[in-house]
C-alpha cells in the first residue's frame, strides 16, 4: 500500500504526483509534523488516504521549510538521529514461534509440519516493527520539489 499525493494545481510535471509506500510515507509525514507542526497542523489525516492536504500557500511554505532543513543539515541530523534510535532498539521476542525458533504449520487434511520459523529464521527474536519504516534525505528533497510545484495537494 502507498500514499498517492496529487497536486491540486500543478505548475509542472513534478507537481502532479508524489507517491511513497507506507514504509517511507509515514516517517516522511512524521518528520513534517515533528519539525514543522505550525505548517502541517491543519492536516488532520496526513497518515491516511482520506484526501486531506494543504493549499497552495501552505505547500509553498512547507517546501521552503524543507529546503532550508536540507540546506542547514537539520534534515540529515534528524535522519541520523532517527536511524541511531532505531538501531539501538532491542530485539523483540518472536510472536510467531513463541520464542522457540520453530513454527507448526497445519496442512489441509490436518497433517502438521514443524519448520524453522520464517519470521525470525529460528533466532527466537525479531527487530521491532518500527524498524521497517525508513526515511532518507532523497524523500525529503523529492517531497519539497513536489510541494513547490503542486499548487497544493491531497493525499489519496
Amino acid at each position: 500500500m502507498g500514499m498517492d499525493v496529487y497536486g491540486i494545481k500543478p505548475k509542472s510535471k513534478t507537481g502532479e504526483y508524489f507517491r511513497r509506500n507506507v514504509w517511507s510515507w509515514h516517517p516522511l509525514w512524521a518528520y513534517c509534523e515533528a519539525l514543522h507542526p505550525e505548517l502541517v497542523s491543519t492536516v488532520e489525516y496526513g497518515h491516511s488516504n482520506s484526501g486531506d492536504g494543504l493549499n497552495r500557500m501552505q505547500s509553498m511554505k512547507l517546501a521552503k521549510a524543507l529546503k532550508e532543513d536540507i540546506r542547514s543539515l537539520v534534515a540529515s541530523d534528524y535522519i541520523e538521529s532517527r536511524n541511531r534510535h532505531l538501531a539501538d532498539l532491542p530485539d523483540e521476542p518472536c510472536e510467531y514461534c513463541d520464542e522457540n525458533g520453530n513454527r507448526t504449520f497445519t496442512q489441509p487434511g490436518g497433517q502438521q509440519t514443524v519448520k524453522v520459523c520464517n519470521s525470525c529464521s529460528g533466532k527466537k527474536f525479531v527487530r521491532p516493527f518500527a524498524t521497517n519504516y525508513f526515511l532518507d534525505l532523497q524523500d525529503i528533497k523529492d517531497f519539497a520539489q513536489f510541494l513547490e510545484n503542486s499548487g497544493g495537494f491531497k493525499i489519496w
